[in-house]
């Protein structure tokens, strides 16, 4: 017979204490990650805002029970709800989601660490107005935007060199890790009870990407992330109350996260935990579509105009050749019929038609009434992927962190266009200069989509200036969305 596993409780795995010491102990001094924290906030309540217009949206939002208002509780941004934090977040992190507009991280693992906006500030929303109901300081937004680049660098950190994709699950599991652990901090957790919190998040059994593939493609992958966030709000409330936590959670031979559901591989990292992330965060600016595709994107806008000067319509290609990076192939390259919106912004072809036939792609392009033009689908048959490798090893430099795609437009007549080729999309850090204007533009879009004149200059007046924003007590800021 085989000897017994030793019951013995071993000491918490390194890779749970590295986190947590992180968001316990670090102090972020950059001011490149604190202005770039400021503009991934407008932008990402920015797009909750534009989702408020989808009724599919909106449906999910809301209190579990109608009608119910709690008392201090946190409110939503762009609605009239004023929720229990865990049930906030969910609707925060739900509407930030929904149009797949906001930030991105691309290697190993991709992912969307704005994410965690939606528990941090419904954590630190209800704890400040429960703080001022006390006759307490309440937090500030400088504690909200320290809360998302820590929860930027853990999701991203974890992403760069371990692939949960590559197994089947999907990144919102990474969500649920940071955000427990920065609303664990946030909450005065001690040492020991952020430490039970992550392994909670980590023993929870993991999202199946399924919902983001071929053939089950789905609105799943549009609330994965509020559902994931506001679980961590959860996770952390209950080691508040003392529960218990797993401390080889991640270790544990044959029944730990490494041997049950990642081939028993230890994670890998590149770097520590600092800054790094949010500073080099990928926003999407001009298009709401999956960042594998700016790119592409950008690149059809271009044709789109050349076609026009050339006297051409789409009716005149014959074959477009897509030169594009390995994991954008892996993702995005889908042939065959598309149901649902969910599926069209998870379709690089589809997403690369919209732009030749109609000079734009915007949210409603994937919606129903825009996918019933039969040209759409005779474009995209006329499309192929091809993968360059080099593309593919500039994606995962960590010099470069390119997301290369380059388009071949052959014309009936055996004419052919000149590659158009966009390595950076406009939302990369080497184009900060020429990016963040555009997305104060698309916050000032978002925000008039939703409240009168006064109000949006009210908002904008506190954060576009960082030491404001950073003074003003987060309850103070929320309510300026109120509707």
């Amino acid at each position: 017979m085989s000897a017994p596993i030793s019951n013995v409780r071993p000491k918490p795995d390194r890779v749970i204490t590295d986190i947590v010491d992180y968001v316990t102990k670090y102090k972020i001094t950059s001011k490149l990650a604190y202005e770039t924290a400021r503009n991934c906030l407008i932008d990402t309540l920015g797009c909750g805002l534009e989702a408020l217009t989808f009724p599919a949206c909106t449906k999910l939002m809301g209190p579990i029970v109608p009608g119910t208002v709690v008392p201090n509780g946190a409110k939503v941004p762009g609605t009239q709800f004023q929720l229990d934090p865990v049930q906030a977040a969910f609707n925060i992190g739900c509407m930030i989601r929904w149009l797949d507009f906001n930030d991105t991280w691309l290697a190993a693992e991709w992912g969307h660490p704005s994410d965690n906006l939606g528990g941090i500030l419904a954590m630190a929303d209800w704890l400040s107005r429960g703080a001022v109901a006390a006759g307490k300081k309440p937090l500030t937004m400088k504690a909200v935007l320290t809360g998302m680049i820590k929860a930027h660098e853990i999701q991203g950190c974890i992403a760069l060199q371990n692939s949960f994709n590559k197994v089947g699950l999907d990144h919102v599991l990474l969500v649920k890790v940071a955000s427990t652990a920065v609303v664990a901090e946030m909450l005065g957790l001690t040492r020991d009870e952020i430490i039970n919190a992550v392994s909670l998040a980590w023993v929870d059994g993991q999202s199946l990407r399924t919902y983001r593939h071929a053939p089950n493609t789905g609105s799943r992958k549009s609330w994965a992330a509020g559902d994931a966030t506001s679980r961590a709000v959860r996770l952390a409330l209950m080691a508040k109350t003392g529960e218990m936590g797993y401390p080889s959670a991640l270790t544990a031979k044959t029944w730990g996260f490494y041997d049950v559901s990642f081939g028993g591989k230890p994670f890998a990292f590149e770097r520590p935990y600092g800054s790094y992330v949010m500073e080099n965060v990928l926003f999407k600016i001009s298009f709401p579509a999956e960042f594998h595709s700016q790119t592409a994107v950008e690149a059809a806008m271009t044709i789109h105009a050349q076609l026009k000067k050339a006297g051409k319509s789409t009716d005149d290609i014959k074959h477009i050749t897509i030169r594009t990076h390995e994991a954008c192939i892996r993702i995005i390259d889908k042939k065959g019929p598309l149901y649902n919106p969910a599926d069209r912004d998870h379709c690089v072809q589809y997403m690369i038609a919209i732009p030749l036939l109609y000079g734009r792609l915007v949210a409603t392009d994937y919606e129903n009434d825009v996918a019933a033009d039969p040209r759409i689908d005779a474009l995209r048959a006329r499309m192929n992927c091809v993968e360059d490798k080099q593309f593919t090893k500039d994606y995962h430099d960590p010099k470069k962190r390119s997301i290369a795609s380059g388009l071949t437009v052959e014309f009936k007549d055996g004419t052919k266009l000149k590659e158009v080729l966009v390595e950076y999309p406009i939302g990369h850090k080497r184009r900060r200069k020429e990016g963040i204007p555009l997305l104060e533009e698309k916050f000032k879009r978002n925000l008039a989509r939703r409240f009168p004149e006064k109000q949006q200059q009210a908002i904008l007046d506190v954060s576009l200036d960082q030491s404001r924003l950073e003074a003003l007590p987060v309850s103070e800021y929320v309510d300026l969305y109120v509707i």
